[in-house]
C-alpha cells in the first residue's frame, strides 16, 4: 500500500468514526472526555491525519454501540466488506423498499461499467 493509499484509507476510517460518533449522539468532546483524550487528537482521527490504535478503535466501537469490525468495514475497499456494510444499511427497511434499493444498486452499478 502506497502513502496515498494510507492516507485515503485514514480518512476513510476517520469519516466512519465521525458518523458513528454522531449517530451516538456525542460531541468531539464527549468523546474526548470518556477516552481521556484532548478534543484535537479526536478530532484529527476524524479528519484522518492521526491513525487510531486497535486498542483504540475497540474502545471507540465500545463508546459507539458497535462492532470494531464496522469502524474498519466501512471504510474498506474490499467488495464483500462493502457489500456487508449496505446489507447492514438495510436492516430494518421494509421488504418492498430493500427491493427498490437492490433494483437501484443493480441498475447504478450496469450505468457505471459502461
Amino acid at each position: 500500500m502506497d502513502r496515498n493509499e494510507e492516507q485515503a484509507l485514514a480518512e476513510a476510517v476517520g469519516r466512519v468514526i465521525a458518523r458513528k460518533r454522531v449517530e451516538a449522539g456525542l460531541t468531539q468532546e464527549q468523546v474526548a472526555e470518556q477516552l481521556s483524550l484532548g478534543r484535537e487528537a479526536v478530532a484529527r482521527v476524524e479528519r484522518g491525519t492521526a491513525v487510531p490504535t486497535v486498542v483504540r478503535l475497540v474502545e471507540l466501537a465500545e463508546l459507539f454501540g458497535c462492532r470494531v469490525e464496522e469502524l474498519l468495514a466501512g471504510a474498506s475497499t474490499r467488495e464483500d466488506d462493502q457489500a456487508a456494510a449496505i446489507a447492514r444499511s438495510l436492516r430494518g427497511v421494509a421488504l418492498k423498499d430493500r427491493q427498490m434499493l437492490v433494483e437501484w444498486v443493480e441498475t447504478f452499478a450496469q450505468r457505471l461499467r459502461k
